[in-house]
């Protein structure tokens, strides 16, 4: 006989990515269980910039209103960056990681809040979910999976209330950098040690405050200083005017009662003022990337497939994404529309684009800071070190531009075949397989993302009825849910440049035409792969 299930998923982990990842599955109506040890969020203010990208994700999981209304920076104050040379009261200083100038492409703007905060809000959309229990206080202790499922042992913490069995089709650990899901599952990581320890702190400071009103709109610093070798000191705002976290890097063996952390403040500053210390801790730096990200019915998101510095607000953002990507497809396999291909192409999409976040955007920004340092100074030769230091600001601006994660290589998008999944991309307003789907209004006046259904959507402007009727018999005959979007005259829908476009649930092209008319043999095609009940087709 099969085993009894308790939940179709488990996911191990209720921070951000997990709960994201429940929400997912809560909202496709799939049973599912977090398991998560702590009962509150924890107060530590990381992962605090959410991209355009993200804030979609908020959109589609029915909390984007909650989550801006738990910000705590006002919603009139910039949420922008600063890059400083020396100290941040000095001379030289440029706009960083203006992610603003991105915008059009997506569908809302950034925004951001502490983590706990963000918890905050996810756990409240999570409780709406009634597909979706979760277990506070309860953390994992063994993975095991057969052919049926996987069960996953759990234990009160710090309790005395004895141990569980959790049985479901699925897991997925989003239980951090030191994963037990991805220890047990057997899933193995290559590291990369950047052999630097750093230090965490929150402190207050309301002189800070009025020391930086001189850079009106920022809300995160980032201080570049030779002797540091590429590394950061990196203040960010908590709230608007009292509080702030810092890291930086420390000698080896640094303690909380061995080290100045106030002159170590004051002098990226370049000024003195007050501090009152509310946390410091330590972490080392480096950078792990999970060997894949599934291993037989176990999956890994988060920090515990990928785990780098927190240079750039990569991390959160890129765990959430990974949660979007698994959530449909794990759905659509349970479903029975999603094919054998389907929960690989998690795997074969995810895992590059961290892998390119990190050589492409994260270790190259530290090797790039530490060349400039090491070949100018400003006390040498400041007119060189100006010319040097301004180009660098408008590789500023292109860095925000380059990133764009895209699945050009994945088996599930069409006419994948010799191209590769990558974060470094470039916006574009056209729809190109593998690509984030840009927003655009319809003649109607509503926006694109305003139509898009929970499972693929068809975008048919000006095709033909019968083209759009082979897609809607493919997709009954697949059983693949599939909603049709329809527009016909001039509007922003043009700039697609193609007649009909298959969107993802996760709002990723799948196949875009803009050739002769399509036939039912094609439509099913497209479909198949999109779908992953089909790897490899011709190019269209």
């Amino acid at each position: 006989m099969a085993q009894h299930q308790d939940a179709e998923v488990v996911i191990v982990g209720g921070g951000p990515v997990g709960m994201g990842l429940a929400i997912e599955l809560g909202q496709r109506g799939v049973p599912t269980i977090v398991v998560e040890r702590y009962v509150q969020p924890q107060p530590i203010p990381k992962g605090q910039n959410l991209t355009q990208r993200t804030m979609e994700h908020f959109h589609f999981w029915g909390a984007e209103a909650q989550l801006r209304a738990a910000r705590t920076i006002p919603k009139e104050y910039g949420i922008g960056g600063l890059t400083a040379h020396g100290t941040l009261l000095g001379p030289h200083s440029y706009d960083w990681l203006q992610r603003d100038l991105v915008k059009p492409y997506y569908f809302t703007g950034n925004e951001r809040l502490p983590q706990y905060a963000t918890e905050a809000v996810l756990r409240e959309r999570v409780a709406q979910l009634p597909s979706v229990q979760t277990l506070y206080g309860w953390e994992a202790k063994g993975v095991a999976q057969d052919a049926d499922g996987v069960s996953i042992t759990i234990a009160e913490r710090g309790g005395s209330g004895g141990e569980r069995v959790l049985r479901s089709a699925y897991a997925v650990g989003s239980d951090g950098a030191r994963s037990v899901v991805r220890e047990q599952a057997g899933i193995t990581q290559t590291r990369t040690d950047h052999d630097r320890m750093m230090v965490l702190l929150v402190f207050r400071s309301r002189g800070l405050h009025q020391l930086l009103e001189r850079y009106p709109g920022k809300s995160y610093y980032n201080v570049l200083q030779p002797e540091l070798k590429g590394y950061w000191k990196f203040f960010g705002r908590v709230d608007l005017g009292s509080t702030w976290f810092f890291h930086a890097p420390v000698p080896p063996g640094t303690t909380k009662d061995n080290f100045d952390f106030t002159a170590y403040l004051q002098d990226a500053v370049g000024a003195p003022f007050d501090v009152e210390f509310e946390h410091i801790g330590f972490w080392d730096l480096r950078f792990m990337l999970a060997d894949r990200y599934r291993q037989g019915r176990v999956f890994v998101a988060g920090d515990a497939a990928h785990s780098h510095p927190p240079y750039g607000g990569y991390g959160v953002n890129s765990g959430l994404e990974d949660a979007r990507n698994l959530g449909w497809k794990l759905a659509a396999t349970l479903q029975g529309w999603g094919g054998e291909h389907l929960l690989d192409s998690y795997d074969a999409e995810r895992r590059p684009v961290f892998a390119s976040t990190i050589s492409d955007f994260i270790a190259k920004s530290i090797d790039t800071d530490r060349e400039f340092l090491d070949a100018h100074d400003p006390a040498r030769d400041l007119p060189a070190f100006e010319a040097a230091w301004n180009a660098r600001a408008q590789g500023a601006v292109g860095e925000v531009h380059a990133f764009e994660p895209n699945y050009e290589g994945s088996a599930v998008v069409w006419d994948s075949q010799g191209r590769a999944s990558s974060a470094k991309g470039s916006h574009r307003f056209d729809a190109r397989p593998g690509h984030h789907l840009a927003p655009a209004l319809l003649p109607s006046g509503r926006n694109v993302y305003e139509e898009l259904g929970t499972g693929y959507t068809l975008l048919a402007f000006g095709a033909s009825a019968p083209e759009v009727q082979a897609f809607r018999d493919a997709a009954a005959a697949q059983s693949i849910p599939l909603a049709v979007v329809q527009a016909q005259g001039a509007g922003e829908h043009e700039r697609y440049n193609a007649r009909l476009v298959l969107v993802r649930p996760d709002q990723f092209v799948a196949w875009a035409g803009s050739g002769a008319e399509l036939g039912a043999g094609q439509a099913r095609e497209v479909l198949a792969v999109a779908a992953g009940v089909q790897a490899e087709v011709a190019t269209a």
